[in-house]
């Protein structure tokens, strides 16, 4: 199984015209593409193009042709107007991102009701080769524009299974499940280097963030039905109190299940985020999952969840995400 997302090479435009005007100067630019070595195929109304050519042609869309009749798309995927080609050819940087795996981990712990640590939270953090840092929401944005998601999630997940040889505690690591096409190909890896590693599945736990945008439910399931089988465990995170999600959370059976944290931030003054909270931590219980409270920045609020019953605690309150090498003793 090959896709542009799961292995990094250069991308391929097609670009198929419409309009008097273009169908007059299309045959030339086949011709200037093809003496330029960036030709793949030209057929009918539409050209392939290698993306090294793409920007050239962009310039001379605009200048000579009715860009607003000009499309283009990528492996098959539905037509696009040239203003996104721009964006993705803008994009190129992250493609050297995942090719070196220019990507670290912080570990944010996670402390049980006795103020011990029972885990880690794995965070990505993304790096220049000049050093300097790439914003989450900057790279993975980068990502879904020249379809690398899959390619920039597989390198997160592979450097937080290797983080969690730094410490014996449990390791929470995040995965995206649109970014994966299927378990069996796409997972493979993960649990190989887990293995190689000697790091016990039990102690990774597999977290599935933007819990409330899952669409898919059933590949959602097959992930984890896969992640299960490979004796792996699972969490929800970002919990609230929609009816999609309680749904999803029977489906389900999470080993975890992560209240989010705007129904944390303030729930010690606040009547409504308490009945969230309440309801959740039954829903918890019933489902035999694990109730973890995230976003903790108050005392209070600590106060208040951990005497109500639940199990496992992280936010800001008890420490920012930190390099693995500054854990010290924590390990």
């Amino acid at each position: 199984m090959t896709c542009n997302a799961c292995v990094v090479s250069k991308l391929q435009y097609e670009i198929r015209v419409e309009g008097d005007r273009n169908f007059l100067i299309y045959p030339e630019v086949v011709r200037h593409m093809e003496r330029n070595g960036e030709l793949v195929r030209a057929e009918g109304d539409t050209l392939v193009v290698r993306e090294a050519g793409m920007k050239d042609f962009l310039d001379f869309c605009h200048d000579h042709m009715e860009a607003d009749s000009v499309y283009f798309r990528l492996d098959g995927e539905k037509w696009r107007g040239l203003t996104q080609a721009e964006e993705i050819l803008d994009s190129q940087w992250i493609d050297e991102v995942i090719r070196k795996e220019l990507v670290t981990c912080h570990a944010q712990p996670i402390l049980d009701a006795e103020g011990g640590i029972y885990a880690y939270e794995m965070l990505a953090r993304f790096y220049r080769e000049d050093g300097s840092m790439i914003y989450p929401g900057e790279i993975f944005g980068a990502a879904r524009k020249r379809d690398r998601l899959y390619a920039l999630d597989r390198i997160c997940r592979m450097a937080a299974v290797r983080a969690a040889t730094f410490t014996d505690k449990k390791v929470f690591i995040n995965f995206i499940p649109t970014s994966i096409y299927s378990p069996e190909f796409c997972l493979k890896s993960t649990t190989m280097l887990a293995d190689r590693l000697g790091v016990n599945p039990d102690r990774l736990v597999f977290e599935v963030v933007e819990t409330e945008n899952v669409e898919d439910t059933d590949h959602l399931k097959r992930i984890l039905a896969f992640y299960k089988e490979k004796g792996f465990r699972y969490a929800l995170d970002d919990v609230g109190e929609g009816y999609s999600t309680l749904e999803l959370l029977s489906d389900l059976q999470p080993h975890y299940m992560k209240l989010d944290m705007k129904y944390v931030q303030g729930v010690a003054q606040d009547p409504q985020k308490q009945r969230t909270a309440t309801a959740f931590l039954a829903e918890a219980k019933r489902l035999g999952s694990v109730p973890l409270a995230e976003g903790i920045e108050a005392e209070e609020d600590f106060s208040w969840l951990m005497q109500k019953g639940y199990q496992l605690f992280q936010g800001y309150f008890f420490g920012k995400p930190a390099p693995i090498g500054n854990l010290g003793g924590q390990c």
